[in-house]
């Protein structure tokens, strides 16, 4: 990963977006499509917290995700990932949490105001 990316990384972390899903994103953004073992390559994470981050990041339905069956042998298919939201309205999405998870610790402290 180059440099935007890190900043790109750390300024999801910053909006409580988990490390590996920032990395994920990052990497997702790099390219069309990316397998799951180039993603553990750029990113650096490990095979189960690059699984983890695919799901939260499918759940939203962010991504696509394709199964392709190796020419040879035996094993499990290669899943190949791509971003099918652009990265403007994933960024809108997470402004949205951030807003109300902002709000309603705001509500709390005018609730305890008035209590007191």
């Amino acid at each position: 990963m180059d440099d935007k990316e890190h900043e790109m990384v750390i300024l999801l972390q910053k909006l409580n977006v988990s490390k590996p899903v920032a990395k994920a994103l990052a990497c997702l953004l790099s390219t069309d499509r990316i397998t799951s073992r180039e993603v553990e390559r750029m990113s650096r994470l490990r095979q189960p917290e690059v699984s983890i981050a695919m799901n939260y990041l499918k759940e939203n339905n962010w991504v696509d995700v394709e199964e392709l069956k190796k020419k040879q042998g035996k094993g499990r298919p290669i899943k190949v990932y791509s971003l099918i939201v652009p990265m403007n309205e994933i960024i809108e999405t997470i402004e949205k949490k951030v807003l109300s998870e902002n709000k309603m610790l705001l509500e709390n402290i005018e609730k305890l105001k008035s209590i007191s």
